[in-house]
C-alpha cells in the first residue's frame, strides 16, 4: 500500500478516502463539491473532512519541501521502481 493503494482490498469508504487525497495532491483544481457529497455519503462528517483535508495538505507540505531540499528516505522506505 505504500505506493499504490489501489492494489489493496480496502473498504469503499477508505477507497474513496484515497481517491480524493491523491486528486488533491495530483490535481487539487478538479477537487470540489461533488467529492465532499460521495465523502459524506461514505459517513464522513464535516469534522472528518476537515482533518483529512488538513492532514493530505499537510503531507504534500513536507513532501515538496523535502523533495525541493533533497531530504534523503527514511531507511525503512525503498525508492519507487
Amino acid at each position: 500500500m505504500v505506493f499504490d493503494y489501489r492494489e489493496m482490498d480496502l473498504p469503499s469508504a477508505d477507497r474513496l478516502l484515497c481517491d480524493y487525497a491523491a486528486k488533491l495532491t495530483l490535481s487539487p483544481g478538479e477537487a470540489g463539491e461533488t467529492d465532499l457529497i460521495s465523502l459524506r455519503k461514505e459517513g464522513f462528517d464535516d469534522e472528518a473532512l476537515t482533518i483529512a483535508v488538513q492532514v493530505i495538505g499537510y503531507f504534500n507540505y513536507i513532501n515538496r519541501i523535502a523533495e525541493s531540499l533533497g531530504v534523503d528516505l527514511e531507511p525503512e522506505m525503498r525508492p519507487r521502481d
